[in-house]
């Protein structure tokens, strides 16, 4: 990737945008460029360092004249390629990459790179393990919040690069190619965006659309549209299930986790001996342990750190336990597929925080669940009112539904006044954050703290 002297124009001041802005400068490029639709009051970002580093800052409306002798145009994942800047750059035949692809260009590493609906953090978080133990410098980075041009610099030579990828990063990705792709599952999401299912799952795909025979491509065995890309690998296939033993692959066998590869079978640990809870965590051990061993981690590590892990924050943490009820945070639920398994992870008794910026999905089957895993529903934000809807269409009692506004508060003092042993608390909203804040981050923060009031 050649920035030296080069005319860089970056849409979209994000962790991303101004880190690949930052980047491209370090690099020698003459003339670097940052522009953001927002004005500069309405960005939470500190800019000082960009400016100080000679990068250009232009907030507000975008004109085509910021086109002006460019040379490239780098886009943050939030900014979609259907925006009229974006189509005109194509149309003037200036080169558009994604800060995903800068990364690539960038990497003197392989990078082994997983995307899906759901589970992508928690997968990446422990791959990322894992194969530190085989190189020290490994870096990780991606959609889990890090920029991946920065870690593909701080990695170097001899080493790895674990990527998170989201479907919004592959838009404008044109020969990104890592070296073990792994797509985890594919559920409706981001449908706004993309404009269909379809087009998500083209997203995903692309992800090892440039992948060679020398290539490896982790496929979910148990999701019937991961499975069907194995006939348009280019790649090594490598399945992983958590339902089928598999003749070649990673699998449980008799509760084991176990690798079945050329002739030979390594058992890692009982299913049982993880700490991270549910189902579909096993998968995501049976997905990371997967790209782990073919990016040559040795088995005995592979054991050690999965026996280790104990996941990542706002899926399905922790938080405390008061009067004899556990609190859980599971704000990385951020649509139904995920909270689902979040759901299916407890026996029942739950008392569930759920709502927010709704995606407006399908909720027959996570209403369907909630009324046999819950006792009680207290909902929240922008979604509340259809999701109150589908609970009762459900056939969900009225009485176990209660309102909290657009106040987390209010939620979580409901959850406590109402529940008792042997019930759970557990956030899991089944929506995006924004009605309510910056992210799900946020989210999850302001439902631990409230909660370790309570404690107090």
């Amino acid at each position: 990737m050649e920035f030296l002297d080069k005319q860089v124009l970056v849409i979209g001041a994000g962790i991303s945008g101004n880190a690949v802005a930052a980047v491209a400068k370090k690099l020698g490029a003459g003339r670097v460029v940052l522009s953001d639709s927002k004005a500069e009051k309405d960005l939470k970002y500190d800019f000082t360092s960009l400016k100080e580093q000679g990068v250009e800052l232009i907030f507000g409306p975008q004109s085509e004249a910021l086109l002006e002798g460019m040379d490239m145009v780098i886009l943050s994942p939030a900014v979609p390629v259907r925006i009229p800047l974006v189509q005109a750059a194509y149309k003037r035949n200036i080169p558009v990459l994604s800060e995903v692809e800068v990364a690539y260009k960038l990497a003197k590493s392989p990078m082994l790179a997983v995307t899906g609906t759901n589970g992508k953090t928690t997968t990446v978080t422990l791959l990322g393990e894992l194969m530190k133990t085989r190189y020290a410098n490994a870096g990780v980075g991606g959609n889990i919040g890090i920029p991946l041009c920065e870690q593909a610099l701080s990695a170097g030579e001899d080493s790895c690069i674990v990527a998170e990828i989201s479907s919004y990063q592959m838009e404008a990705t044109n020969e990104f190619r890592p070296h073990i792709a792994v797509v985890l599952n594919v559920t409706p999401d981001h449908v706004v965006r993309h404009g269909s299912l379809e087009v998500y799952q083209q997203m995903k795909e692309k992800m090892f659309a440039q992948q060679t025979a020398e290539d490896y491509l982790v496929l979910n065995y148990d999701n019937d549209k991961t499975r069907d890309m194995a006939s348009r690998a280019k790649g090594q296939v490598f399945f992983f299930s958590r339902l089928e033993k598999l003749e070649e692959g990673a699998y449980l066998s008799d509760g084991w986790l176990t690798i079945t590869w050329q002739g030979q079978t390594c058992r890692l640990c009982r299913a049982e001996e993880l700490k991270i809870k549910g189902g579909h965590n096993v998968e995501n051990a049976l997905a990371a342990a997967s790209a782990a061993f073919l990016g040559g981690a040795r088995i005995p590590k592979i054991i050690e750190v999965l026996k280790a892990f104990a996941g990542v924050e706002h899926r399905i943490e922790p938080v405390a336990t008061v009067n004899g009820v556990p609190y859980y945070n599971d704000s990385k639920a951020t649509n139904t597929d995920s909270a689902i398994k979040a759901l299916d992870s407890f026996p029942g008794h739950l008392v569930l925080i759920a709502g927010g910026d709704d995606k407006m999905t399908d909720l027959t089957d996570f209403m369907n669940l909630a009324k046999e895993k819950t006792d009680a529903m207290i909902l929240v934000g922008a979604a509340a009112a259809r999701f109150k809807s589908e609970a009762l269409k459900a056939g969900y009692p009225e009485e176990n539904i209660h309102e909290a506004g657009y106040s987390m508060e209010n939620a979580v003092k409901i959850a406590h006044e109402i529940a008792g042993p042997p019930q759970v608390v557990l956030l899991s909203p089944a929506c995006a954050s924004f009605d309510m804040y910056d992210g799900f981050e946020a989210r999850g923060r302001d439902f631990k703290a409230l909660v370790h009031g309570l404690a107090k």
